[in-house]
């Protein structure tokens, strides 16, 4: 397994987005959401990509991982934590000495031990209220 980074292609965000059961959005908004992410993470089993990550953020103090999937037939063999140690990886790489930043994510339902074995923890906990996300349409 190898992940690329910046290499994340709409045709194959879709198809990796659509391979978990997410209903995906039209192929102009992907491109669109490519194009202004921090950073796209792709993983391969040789040729074919088998999972991805799209990182948002300010470079500076916050990070959001957003739209992480892994195929389902290769859940639980190490590309989700491939994927995580990559995206880390590049933060540490673009922070400066002494930096610390907050990496955040909504897991899907059922995910949330992986991302907690990443060492995420769950919201709400002693010092934090709970996530919270909406959707706003036109």
């Amino acid at each position: 397994m190898t992940v690329q980074k910046n290499l994340l292609s709409a045709q194959l965000f879709l198809e990796l987005y659509k391979s978990v059961g997410w209903q995906a959005p039209c192929l102009e908004q992907v491109e669109t959401a490519l194009k202004h992410s921090v950073a796209t993470f792709c993983a391969f089993d040789g040729d074919r990509a088998v999972g991805m990550a799209r990182l948002l953020g300010d470079g500076g103090m916050s990070f959001y991982i957003k739209d992480f999937a892994v195929r389902p037939e290769y859940q639980g063999k190490g590309v989700g934590r491939l994927l995580m140690t990559s995206i880390e990886d590049y933060i540490l790489s673009s922070l400066r000495e002494g930096w610390a930043v907050s990496l955040e994510l909504i897991s899907a339902k059922g995910k949330e031990a992986f991302y907690e074995k990443c060492g995420f923890e769950r919201r709400p906990c002693d010092w934090d209220g709970a996530g919270m996300f909406k959707m706003v349409r036109k």
